[in-house]
Parts: C-alpha cells; sequence; structure tokens
C-alpha cells in the first residue's frame, strides 16, 4: 500500500492526513513535501492526523521527529492525532509521546492550539 497525504493550511497551522502506510519506501518523499509546504506557507504549528493511516515504521518516526525539531524550532507545536493502536505502541516505545502532545481527533487537536472558530 502505498501513502496519500492531504495538506490544508488553517489559519496558522499546516494540518496534515495520512492514509497509507508511512515506511521506509514512503518516509523520503513525505519529508520533502513536508518540508516544502511548511517553507511555503506561513504555519506555525503542525497537526498531524493519523487517522486513516495503516502502518508506520522507525522511518515515519524519523520523519516525524525532524518535522518536530523544525516546527520547536520556530516556536510551534507539532500535534498528533487519530492513532491506532499499533501506532501509538510504536510512539509509546520510542518514547515520542514525552514530547509530543497526542489527542484523539483533528477537532480536539485545533482546539489545543485555540485556532478552532
Amino acid at each position: 500500500m502505498r501513502l496519500r497525504e492531504e495538506m490544508e493550511h488553517y489559519r496558522n497551522v499546516l494540518i496534515v492526513r495520512l492514509k497509507g502506510e508511512l515506511d521506509h519506501h514512503t518516509a523520503d518523499g513525505l519529508k520533502q513535501r513536508l518540508e516544502d509546504a511548511l517553507l511555503r506557507g506561513r504555519a506555525t504549528h503542525v497537526v498531524l492526523n493519523l487517522s486513516e493511516l495503516a502502518f508506520m515504521d522507525s522511518s515515519g518516526l524519523g520523519v516525524i521527529l525532524g518535522r518536530y525539531k523544525t516546527v520547536t524550532a520556530r516556536g510551534g507545536k507539532l500535534i498528533i492525532c487519530g492513532v491506532n493502536p499499533a501506532v501509538r505502541r510504536l510512539f509509546e516505545l520510542s518514547g515520542l509521546l514525552k514530547i509530543v502532545a497526542l489527542y484523539e481527533n483533528e477537532h480536539e487537536a485545533l482546539g489545543s492550539l485555540e485556532v478552532v472558530s
């Protein structure tokens, strides 16, 4: 299965919805597209909606951690939402949840940034 992403700018947030598999085959492409979107847009924060992500490996963790560093260096936050149990377990084992906030859904994630109208 391949990876598809949908990116949307909402106020000062880049919302990224991932569908499919984020692994060593798809990680580099996603990394580049995220970097391009962050450079082009005026987003301070990033919300990663993983509700339709079926699988992720350590390459995906690397993409997320790299974007976390980029966003926080700019004074923003990277927030994850909609994680399935297998991906959540990967986050727990990696320690990522100690630095990145996790919410049930996109609405809650945006609400945490106080950008929901």
